[in-house]
């Protein structure tokens, strides 16, 4: 089964959990990710408040926060145009 994560294959993860394990002890390891969990959940919770930030800021101003739509639906006018425009002539996609 080869795995082959962000290019690093198993040996390399092997030797790195190794060093890591030679480097902290066995016994910090556990606190390390516990440490690493509760840094990602707070930066999780920092960008939620963020996006609720911007969402009830922007209801209030009555602004559009729905850009994807309007754009996919440009986009769609667009094929719809060269689609009528080219005819017969078909597209390879």
């Amino acid at each position: 089964m080869n795995t082959i994560f962000l290019f690093i294959g198993a040996p390399e993860i092997f030797v790195i959990m190794l060093i890591v394990v030679m480097v902290f002890g066995a016994d910090k390891i556990p606190d390390i990710a516990r440490g690493l969990g509760k840094g990602m959940r707070q930066v999780k919770d920092a960008t939620n408040d963020i996006k609720r930030e911007i969402n009830n800021t922007s209801k209030e101003h009555n602004l559009d926060t729905n850009i994807a739509k309007d754009i996919n639906k440009e986009i769609n006018g667009v094929k719809d145009d060269i689609d009528d425009f080219t005819g017969p002539i078909k597209r390879n996609m």
